[in-house]
């Protein structure tokens, strides 16, 4: 059955949102809630209490979540012993972000540092084991100024 006026992509969203799959997941809802300042907009718990779908909002955008399900081959990077992929998350100040994340138990793993690219950046793993880069962007340089500089520090 369809509905008139119903928006194909939902107020709030943008067109790629993260869905992340952590062991407890409950949990992780807590961790951003405290590392990030994620507002939680829905839950959806199954009936033994497993999160089957969470949204949460970190400044402009949508973090979706759900518990591991192997039945499903959904699995979390500690049962897949890592993750390829890092979540970016631009905020207004990098420093108090990562020492906040840090506080509410994030690990670094690449210090914050002045990037030639014009950011001010650096890389945590959650306590979930999904990476995350977080910046601040402090110098507003053109593509070729980013490939120059990226040139000059690659010497």
């Amino acid at each position: 059955m369809s509905q008139k006026n119903v928006k194909p992509i939902p107020e709030g969203m943008h067109s790629l949102t993260p869905h992340l799959i952590c062991t407890n997941a409950l949990s992780a809802i807590e961790f951003y809630k405290k590392a990030f300042n994620a507002v939680e907009l829905i839950r959806l718990l199954g009936p033994h209490g497993q999160l089957v779908h969470a949204g949460l909002r970190i400044g402009n955008s949508m973090l979706m979540l759900a518990d591991e399900c192997p039945d499903w081959g959904s699995l979390g990077p500690k049962s897949l012993k890592g993750s390829p992929i890092v979540i970016h998350l631009a905020v207004e100040n990098v420093d108090a972000t990562v020492a906040q994340a840090v506080a509410a138990g994030a690990k670094i793993t690449m210090p914050i540092a002045d990037m030639f690219w014009g950011d001010r950046y650096g890389q945590l793993e959650d306590p979930f084991g999904h990476r995350w880069s977080v910046a601040t962007r402090i110098r507003d340089l053109s593509p070729e100024e980013m490939q120059q500089a990226a040139h000059d520090c690659m010497k």
